[in-house]
């Protein structure tokens, strides 16, 4: 372990809130560290967030013509960098918050951070499979609101019986020719007012008691091969995409026992983007389980640096307090 190393401002994570933060903070002469992942622990965080693993992004403001995640984030990296950004790819092993400046450890440094910034993102659950994992970005996604449109015309399944999966394949119906809803159970356990409005919705089929044992496809998704749970048996549907929509896990077991959460692990917060730890800030899909997108996390990103700068100048400014003769006469002994 090399010396310690005292930053003003630490960033853990990168990606759109991660990275927005850190040019923010950047501007604001804070001469921010962003520790960005080092990619081999997808439960800490990958560089650049989720955004590496999509193809193309059509919905950020600013890109008429679209762009790739990995090109996104890659501008995104070098305009933090402009500013004094300094990155690193390494994953931040354990954090201390019992008392300030904060520290952070990775494998090889030790830091101490007078503000925190946590922007570690979420990471979509998905089925397991190799046939998935191969054909991401080529018909398989976790975000309809990112990647819908790409599959216009044509038909689409989903797959969960949440609020998440009812609301993805309700906003997909306005892309595909029919949505077909792909659910391990007998009945959904999404609310009743989702269930209704998918179940009258006319584009949208359901196949009960069913999972996916392999997408189908050499380039691009064409098809599923189904389970039917109960009888065993297996046949195909012809899909061009498949959504998997059973859920995100934030990427906050580095500070759990250390920082409130919800229920689901989500860093809960106190006011604007503070958590429950005075100095420390959160932005991004790490607090964020409504909205999950791009363009939302970039907001929380400059939000997070602001509350930063804000405090710090704040804690600066404080008056130092007088000496007491108590305390003097415990310095002199």
């Amino acid at each position: 372990m090399t010396e310690t190393k005292r930053r003003r401002v630490i960033i853990i994570g990168s990606g759109p809130a991660g990275y927005t933060a850190a040019i923010y903070a950047a501007r604001a002469e804070l001469e921010p560290l962003v520790i960005a992942g080092s990619g081999a622990d997808p439960k800490i965080g990958i560089p650049g967030g989720q955004l590496m693993l999509t193809t193309d992004v059509e919905n950020y403001p600013g890109f008429p013509e679209g762009v790739t995640g990995p090109d996104m984030m890659d501008l995104f990296r070098k305009q933090a960098e402009r500013f004094g950004t300094e990155i690193v790819y390494a994953d931040a092993t354990s954090v201390d918050l019992s008392e300030r400046p904060f520290r952070v450890e990775t494998a090889k440094e030790t830091y101490l951070a007078d503000a925190l910034v946590i922007a570690t993102g979420a990471a979509a659950k998905w089925l397991g499979l190799e046939s998935e994992k191969k054909l991401q970005n080529r018909g398989v996604s976790a975000c309809a609101t990112c990647d819908g449109a790409l599959y216009r015309g044509k038909e689409i399944a989903v797959v969960g019986g949440g609020d998440t999966a009812i609301e993805e394949a309700l906003f997909l119906t306005r892309f595909a020719t029919k949505v077909t809803i792909i659910h391990r159970r007998d009945e959904l356990r999404a609310s009743k007012i989702m269930q209704d409005r998918a179940f009258k919705h006319e584009k949208i089929e359901f196949l009960w008691d069913s999972e996916v044992v392999e997408v189908l496809g050499d380039n691009d998704v064409t098809g599923l091969r189904i389970r039917n749970r109960k009888s065993d048996e297996e046949s195909d549907l012809a899909v061009g995409a498949l959504f998997v929509a059973i859920g995100h896990v934030p990427n906050t077991g580095l500070f759990q026992g250390l920082l409130a959460t919800d229920d689901q692990g989500y860093l809960t917060l106190e006011e604007g983007t503070w958590t429950s730890v005075e100095g420390v800030f959160a932005s991004g899909d790490v607090a964020d389980k409504v909205y999950r997108q791009a363009v939302t996390a970039a907001g929380t990103g400059c939000a997070a640096a602001i509350d930063a700068e804000r405090w710090l100048a704040e804690k600066e400014a404080e008056p130092v307090q007088p000496a007491t003769t108590e305390t003097v006469a415990e310095a002199t002994t």
